[in-house]
């Protein structure tokens, strides 16, 4: 099962969404180039590894026995790009925001405390006998 996935997949770089064409206006020049720029794309994602990779991770979706309900989730952890949620980074701004008011609000309320503070001590210190 394997190599017919590997097989299927050593093309993924040769295959291109294009818009249909014109019978009558097609030329065999223009698909040797298209034909040659795919070739050299096809090689150049063999040569990174890309195919083999993306190879993998469809072997790994395929024997998995409990299918993900999100697939494409499924292959970017594979592939080791997975970030946080969306749900996650925005609860997280959130959270940075509101913790940024407190602690706003904590200083202002040390600097309060400290005036008060500063304004009671002298009192102290005069009301101290030796």
């Amino acid at each position: 099962m394997e190599r017919m996935l590997s097989v299927s997949f050593t093309h993924l770089g040769a295959v291109w969404k294009q818009k249909p064409r014109d019978c009558g206006s097609y030329n065999m020049a223009n698909y040797r180039t298209s034909e040659s720029k795919r070739e050299q794309f096809r090689r150049y994602l063999e040569k990174a590894g890309v195919l083999d990779s993306l190879t993998n991770v469809l072997v790994t979706l395929y024997e998995e026995p409990e299918k993900p309900n999100n697939a494409l989730d499924f292959l970017k952890q594979h592939l080791g790009v997975v970030g946080p949620e969306t749900a996650d980074v925005e609860a997280l701004r959130l959270e940075v925001v509101e913790l940024r008011q407190k602690y706003e609000m904590v200083l202002e309320e040390n600097k309060e405390l400290k005036a008060k503070l500063s304004h009671y001590e002298p009192q102290q210190d005069e009301g101290r006998t030796e």
